[in-house]
């Protein structure tokens, strides 16, 4: 096996924009080619709020990965985020014409892109659907039902959902930034590809990912994705709490959140004192680390009961042996750990998205803000291999219809959520 495709991940977040250019090497590892950064002005809690704001940053990102990996960037795998996405379970089902054929990929892709056709209010789109398992004539927990036979298949999806207005205003940054979007992918689902293992899937696990603006969640059991949700707060609101509590500027806020901050008050002593530069003449602000855990501690463990209620939402509460893995920015918060086991009782470790990654690595993209990007990365390989299993698959099939009629369904398949946003930004350009 030699080295794959060049893939680019695109991490659109509400306190930076990372690009990460890599590429699977001949050990099945991730070898980071270059990455760019740049703060990120224009998104507010994962949302685009000003568009040429979000576009400089993108070009920015961007134009520094290309600098440092050689790579003349076109196409970018992104991410997509924001307190709009929801995601809902549901059961589709096709009944095949002929129960003595084999089940085919086409059967599959038919059935899987069915589900787009489901019924959303005004607003919303499907933005992803992801089979978990197939049953066939009422045999349960079928994971591969490629030639199986069969007179009916069924299957249990994930989908998830979100504003359509939200996810054109992405592809709308991108495009004027010039460059065309491959994919969009639900970032917990790329966070999750870049910290958990195979065994943490199988055994149960929630990915917590604490952004600037938001804090996403998927839950995996069984090796499936069984829940995901995105909650409205992140590292960018403790740095306001902070900012206030102490009535300070933002920037010294934001300092002293990352230099001294703690998810645990009882972990600092009452003398402990730091102190910030007064502003124009003022004299310095003295400020108890005491006081500045108190505050950070208050607002986190509201995150965590956010956390800890998707969970028991989810429904698998009691079925997550590997327990809770915390990863993004606000991960590397101190004690955040030892906080969120004492609320949810549950195992918590920090991820680092090395482990897929070669050993020489650059160290800084071990760090868990990284996460996102690396795991766009990954995603958009395993996305750019099953396309390229599919073409072959499909170009060494040049079978007959062996199911009548099953071609003008397949014409009549709906399109997926990304094809429908490229249609529309079409339309409206030749308008």
């Amino acid at each position: 096996m030699g080295t794959s495709e060049i893939i680019v991940g695109l991490d659109i977040g509400t306190t930076k924009i990372a690009a990460i250019v890599g590429q699977k090497n001949e050990h099945g590892k991730i070898e980071i080619l270059g990455h760019g950064k740049a703060e990120s002005i224009g998104v507010k809690r994962g949302v685009v709020s000003n568009i040429e704001n979000t576009v400089q940053s993108i070009v920015t990102a961007v134009n520094d990965a290309s600098e440092k990996s050689g790579v003349d960037i076109k196409y970018v795998n992104v991410g997509i985020a924001g307190q709009h996405i929801k995601s809902l379970q549901h059961r589709g089902n096709i009944i095949r014409e002929n129960s003595d054929d084999e089940i085919t990929q086409e059967d599959i892709e038919f059935l899987n892109n069915s589900m787009y056709n489901l019924s959303m209010s005004p607003g919303e789109e499907i933005i992803d659907v992801i089979p978990q398992d197939y049953i066939i004539d009422d045999e349960q927990g079928v994971k591969e039902p490629i030639g199986m036979l069969g007179n009916s298949l069924e299957a249990n999806f994930h989908i998830i959902i979100g504003q359509t207005a939200a996810a054109k205003n992405i592809y709308k940054c991108v495009r004027k930034a010039g460059l065309e979007v491959v994919d969009l992918i639900l970032e917990p689902i790329a966070s999750a590809e870049s910290v958990l293992s195979e065994e943490e899937k199988e055994a149960g696990v929630v990915l917590v990912d604490i952004g600037g603006g938001t804090t996403d969640i998927a839950i995996f059991q069984d090796g499936i994705i069984r829940h995901t949700a995105v909650i409205p707060f992140g590292g960018d609101i403790i740095t306001e709490d902070v900012k206030e509590g102490c009535t300070i500027i933002k920037k010294h806020a934001e300092e002293l959140k990352v230099k001294f901050g703690s998810a645990l008050a009882s972990e600092n002593r009452d003398e402990e004192i730091v102190a910030i530069p007064g502003l124009r003449g003022r004299p310095p602000k003295e400020i108890s680390l005491k006081n500045l855990a108190s505050i950070i501690q208050a607002r986190m463990e509201e995150i965590i009961e956010h956390i800890y209620y998707e969970i028991r939402n989810s429904g698998f509460e009691k079925k997550l042996i590997a327990g809770i893995v915390l990863t993004g920015g606000g991960s590397q918060m101190k004690h955040i750990a030892q906080l969120t086991e004492f609320i949810t009782g549950m195992d918590t470790r920090i991820g680092y998205p090395n482990e897929h990654l070669s050993n020489d690595v650059n160290k800084e993209m071990a760090s868990p803000m990284f996460s996102t990007g690396i795991g766009l990365v990954i995603e958009g390989i395993n996305r750019f291999k099953r396309e390229k299993d599919r073409e072959m698959f499909e170009k060494g099939e040049k079978r007959k219809s062996k199911i009548k009629g099953r071609k003008d369904k397949k014409d009549q398949k709906s399109t997926s959520f990304l094809k429908s946003i490229q249609d529309w930004f079409e339309r409206d350009a030749i308008e």
